[in-house]
């Protein structure tokens, strides 16, 4: 070869053959159809649990921590379905609420049932044709009492013929749906009967006001019942006359003119009842319970036929 002519030199690439793969694949596709399984297991569990309990549970959950520690107020609608574990070891921050709340766990619960409550009767009201009818003259709200549910009087569509007792069709129809969800919870019912301020002819010395608002409220009383709202529920029937306008300033207005139903909670029916109870004075059972004397009454002048307001 002649040294004058320049050197070709080939390079070539040197293949190399790759090793035959590993089974790393098939433990992490494993893994993955693994937790796709324990996903769709999950929804479908999920899919069974009804609607109130998982709100219940999504609001245990959302609970901030200081307030599952302290025992804070919370923002849940029901009773919770995971119970809380031992007492908490941290004291409460804050005292003064405490002192302040009386309370029991068991009342804190009662208020949650009376607030399922009262969200189940609206949504009855959204989609019972009835009472969606009459969604303006219907007013639910929470007291220190319990539920309350008010029916109330507008212009154009009183709850009673005028100056009576005698209940129109339609108030008849609001009640008797009414009834039955009343049955759902234990609590007791109070019915009372509210007026406005227009007095009858003859004043307060006959047929007032005062008569004409617990006839009303037992009137509702006994539709309630027709409903199916059990007899034992009432606890008391009242007569208000307009004595608790709902609109102060005008206690000539309509809306005065009302039906309210409470759904007690158990701290009013303790109330109620202490109210009612013997007291501290110790009665004689045994000289209460001997008959009356016989003792000669004059009769009393006969009241003149009840007069209508004008």
């Amino acid at each position: 070869m002649n040294k004058s002519e320049p050197r070709i030199v080939i390079r070539r690439a040197k293949r190399r053959h790759e090793a035959p793969h590993g089974g790393s694949w098939k433990i992490a596709y494993a893994d993955f159809m693994t937790a796709m399984m324990a996903f769709f297991l999950v929804m479908w569990l999920v899919s069974l649990v009804p609607q109130k309990d998982l709100q219940e549970m999504a609001e245990y959950f959302r609970m901030p921590l200081m307030e599952a520690i302290t025992g804070g107020k919370r923002n849940d609608t029901g009773s919770t379905v995971i119970p809380g574990g031992s007492p908490s070891p941290i004291p409460n921050v804050n005292p003064i609420s405490s002192r302040g709340d009386t309370r029991t766990e068991g009342d804190i619960r009662d208020t949650r049932r009376l607030e399922d409550l009262k969200a189940e009767i609206e949504r009855l009201i959204q989609t019972d044709p009835v009472l969606l009818a009459f969604r303006p003259q219907l007013l639910l709200d929470m007291t220190p009492d319990g539920l309350r549910i008010q029916i109330i009087d507008k212009d154009n569509r009183p709850m009673f013929a005028t100056g009576s007792a005698i209940m129109q069709s339609y108030m008849r129809n609001i009640l008797r749906e009414l009834g039955p969800l009343l049955n759902d919870l234990p609590n007791s019912v109070s019915v009372a009967g509210h007026t406005d301020s227009m007095q009858y002819a003859a004043g307060e010395r006959y047929y007032s006001n005062w008569e004409l608002s617990a006839d009303r409220a037992n009137a509702a009383r006994k539709e309630l019942v027709i409903g199916g709202m059990a007899e034992t529920k009432v606890k008391r029937v009242l007569g208000m006359s307009s004595s608790v306008s709902l609109i102060k300033d005008n206690p000539l207005a309509a809306v005065n003119r009302r039906i309210s139903v409470v759904v007690l909670n158990k701290q009013a029916e303790r109330r109620i009842d202490e109210q009612n109870a013997s007291g501290t004075t110790a009665y004689n059972l045994k000289e209460i319970m001997e008959p009356a004397a016989s003792v000669n009454v004059p009769d009393m002048p006969t009241l003149p036929a009840t007069p209508l307001r004008p």
